[in-house]
């Protein structure tokens, strides 16, 4: 007998249709299987997909989906579900900030979702897992994966993986150059580089915006062959907002990352890294809006 399950595909960390990171967000997914979800996010063929299950621990649950894999922890999904909630009408948007929570594998997720006095939604806010600094990488290693030299690298700063949830490798650079030539040279070398590391994947970024009110610029390469560059990586840009605050890259906590631009799907994301009373860093916030742009039923 064949089941529906009511798919949206949504584009997180943009205002602009067909603008910032698709995701297909599929609701009602407790009864797939494992390899269910693998195959229908290899079907979707985006950089991740995410199945919203019900929780014991929160108000939903939800897992993601690369094309080769689960992972723990997503920023443009979580943006993305959220979304797709409220156009269902499981969220329902009644007062100008509303929290509800998130179980994913990494963990329970607090989303607060701020909307206008008109009730149109402003932005989805996720506090993400409280940042860990991971291994430092040696850059004559790192360098001639991605077509850089030590020369591309800001000074002083390692390259490093940072996790927010999920482990990101922290590639910082001088300039817009040495971000343009940026690339995976040797997918051999990186496949057997990442399999013996702590990373999912490489955050390459420099602390310039393209516009003028954002401070730091990203790429991120995804899942070779699949997918070899994502327009934006919520995931990534928290362990980044982190790295940039502790090794003193901005001189702010809250600020705007961009992303996807190069790649004709310009994203915007808000960062708010916060600190304790030691002034230790504490939690990052990764928010950003949302646009629908197909809406159908996936057939099993």
């Amino acid at each position: 007998m064949t089941r529906s399950y009511p798919f949206y595909q949504v584009d997180a960390f943009t205002e602009t249709k067909l603008g910032g990171n698709p995701c297909a967000v599929f609701l009602n997914a407790d009864d797939l299987s494992d390899a269910t979800m693998l195959a229908v996010a290899k079907e979707m063929n985006q950089s991740e997909s995410a199945f919203v299950v019900k929780s014991s621990v929160a108000d939903f649950g939800a897992r993601y989906w690369t094309t080769a894999e689960e992972i723990p922890l997503a920023g443009h999904p979580t943006v993305a579900t959220i979304y797709t909630l409220i156009q269902a009408g499981l969220i329902v948007l009644n007062s100008e900030h509303k929290r509800v929570t998130l179980e994913l594998r990494a963990g329970v997720i607090p989303i607060d979702i701020y909307s206008a006095k008109d009730g149109k939604l402003e932005r989805i806010v996720m506090t993400q897992v409280p940042p860990r600094f991971l291994s430092e990488h040696d850059p004559s290693v790192i360098c001639p994966i991605f077509n850089l030299t030590p020369e591309d690298l800001i000074e002083g700063v390692p390259i490093q993986t940072v996790s927010t949830g999920t482990p990101q490798l922290m590639i910082p650079l001088k300039s817009e150059e040495s971000l343009r030539k940026a690339r995976i040279s040797d997918i051999d070398a990186y496949v057997k580089y990442k399999g013996q590391s702590d990373f999912f994947s490489p955050h390459l970024f420099i602390t310039k915006g393209i516009s003028d009110e954002a401070s730091v610029f990203a790429r991120h390469f995804g899942v070779p062959p699949d997918l070899m560059e994502d327009p934006a990586t919520g995931s990534a840009t928290g362990g980044m907002s982190a790295f940039l605050v502790k090794y003193g890259l901005v001189d702010k906590t809250t600020f705007i990352a961009e992303q996807g631009h190069w790649m004709g799907r310009p994203s915007t994301i808000h960062v708010e890294v916060i600190k304790d009373e030691k002034r230790n860093i504490k939690d990052v916030k990764i928010g950003g809006t949302a646009v629908l742009v197909l809406k159908g039923e996936l057939l099993l």
